[in-house]
């Protein structure tokens, strides 16, 4: 008998709320846990959180968050980094950098027809082929089609009311109040780092499990 298929939206750094969450849905051996991404920044102890990802995930995706901080690593160049990286960077050891230069882009499971991603995709693109850029970074679609932050675009359309699947998609990166679910895609970043919630999707049941924030650890500026 297969084990649950778990996606778990954008940490980024509250790791209480993650072991919460963990207590919260009893992981068996057979199970798998996907992280969607950014389990680093703006929270209090990025370290933990990929500590708690080593220990109990199978796979952990690549954020945009993670993608910033390696490109740091490999350049020196100051102006990939926002300020709230610095701590981040201070809490990372050897083996935490390890994990997240691990981390793939996406994890397909072909039983349930879902792919997972941090971002998103362009849509009538094969998604298999676009670049981290892309994937790690994608929320809106502009008029002449092309991927942009939301801040660049506030009159783009969501990626995900274009997507027509297959594949289903489960996302993060775009953070709600709640899930934000499509035809073909859901959306599970509930913003816990804004005091919003923590959310789990388990599969098969296609079960939403949330753990609320315990505060507000940082407000955009």
């Amino acid at each position: 008998m297969t084990g649950r298929l778990i996606a778990i939206g954008d940490i980024h750094g509250c790791h209480r709320e993650f072991e919460d969450l963990l207590d919260e849905l009893e992981l068996e051996k057979d199970d798998r846990l996907i992280l969607l991404g950014d389990l680093v920044n703006r929270g209090p102890n990025s370290a933990r959180v990929v500590e708690l990802a080593r220990e109990h995930a199978t796979v952990s995706l690549l954020g945009n968050h993670e993608l910033r901080l390696l490109n740091f690593r490999k350049t020196d160049d100051p102006t990939h980094l926002k300020k709230y990286d610095y701590e981040t960077l201070d809490q990372l050891r050897g083996k935490d950098w390890d994990y997240l230069e691990a981390m793939p882009l996406t994890y397909e499971d072909l039983d349930t027809g879902t792919v997972f991603v941090h971002g998103g995709f362009v849509p009538d693109k094969p998604w298999q082929k676009q670049p981290a850029r892309i994937v790690t970074r994608v929320q809106v679609i502009d008029r002449n089609g092309e991927p942009r932050k939301r801040s660049e675009a506030p009159d783009g359309t969501h990626w995900s009311e274009l997507w027509q699947g297959p594949p289903f998609v489960v996302y993060g990166h775009t953070p709600g109040d709640d899930v934000s679910p499509t035809k073909w895609t859901l959306g599970l970043d509930t913003a816990c780092c804004l005091g919003g919630s923590l959310t789990a999707y388990v599969l098969p049941e296609k079960r939403i499990v949330q753990i609320k924030a315990r505060e507000k650890y940082y407000t955009p500026s």
